[in-house]
């Protein structure tokens, strides 16, 4: 199975203006590693990935006509939203479960299979994206790039009030589109850097994004509105007029860089 789901990159008429990329697609853990010692019914938690985002991010996809670029391995096994620095690159403990196959897995215990989960999945997953952003710029594009996750409804106890949110670092050429639609919806709660803030070092989009100054933000849906086709379906028509709004925006079109909080 290949660790990464690519759809139009190699379509010479599809939409290089748009990237949709889904960090988080897939629950696959290879059968050898045996549910990475975890208890049946593990794998199908938000732990492992983000409930509903590649059925939205599919459908975002085929209606602009664009390249999609998914990851086809869980989350538990490498993040690929987290630098090669980060300690939750793989995670030990995540949301009171504890992943066991992953205990030494990191680069100053277990090196080799840590670095041996980077050379099978998240190598590759960047790899992907980086092909499809230079294949945009070099037919003279400048590709506005759209992240697509899920969160949890209730988090420690809490409800999360938000239907979705978009989390962004210090560009908002897309996020300032974003508000402005969502602030017309009159049925959304919508979010501004929650339930998590886009300011990461070193996550997927500040490689991919804020390096290249390419326009970008990360869009979070709610996953109990989106565990059915219906509820993709909305939000998937929502996410497609953003992104037509942001293309006729000013400055949207060009690679500008603003950096990052984190700089």
């Amino acid at each position: 199975m290949s660790p990464v789901l690519t759809r139009r990159l190699d379509t010479p008429s599809s939409n290089r203006r748009f990237l949709i990329i889904c960090d988080h697609a897939s629950n696959f853990v290879p059968p050898e590693l045996d549910a990475l010692g975890l208890p049946s019914g593990e794998l199908e938690r938000h732990i492992a990935y983000d409930i509903g985002a590649l059925a939205v991010a599919e459908q975002i996809s085929e209606t602009l006509d664009c390249p999609l670029v998914a990851s086809q391995f869980s989350r538990l096994l490498i993040d690929p939203n987290r630098g090669l620095d980060d300690p939750t690159l793989v995670m030990k403990l995540s949301d009171g479960s504890i992943i066991p196959a992953n205990r030494t897995i990191d680069r100053f215990q277990d090196k080799a299979a840590w670095q041996a989960r980077i050379d099978a999945y998240y190598r590759p997953y960047n790899e992907a994206i980086e092909a499809a952003i230079d294949d945009a710029l070099n037919g003279g594009d400048v590709p506005i790039i759209l992240s697509v996750h899920s969160f949890t409804p209730i988090w420690r106890g809490q409800k999360r009030p938000w239907q979705a949110a978009v989390l962004w670092d210090q560009d908002a050429r897309v996020r300032d589109v974003m508000l402005d639609y969502m602030a017309a919806q009159a049925d959304i709660h919508f979010g501004d850097n929650a339930p998590y803030s886009g300011r990461l070092k070193n996550d997927c989009l500040y490689r991919h994004g804020t390096q290249k100054g390419l326009p970008h933000a990360l869009i979070e849906l709610r996953q109990d509105l989106i565990g059915e086709a219906a509820g993709c379906k909305i939000w998937a028509a929502h996410m497609v007029e953003v992104m037509r709004r942001v293309a006729k925006a000013d400055g949207s079109d060009e690679i500008r860089h603003f950096g990052s909080v984190n700089d």
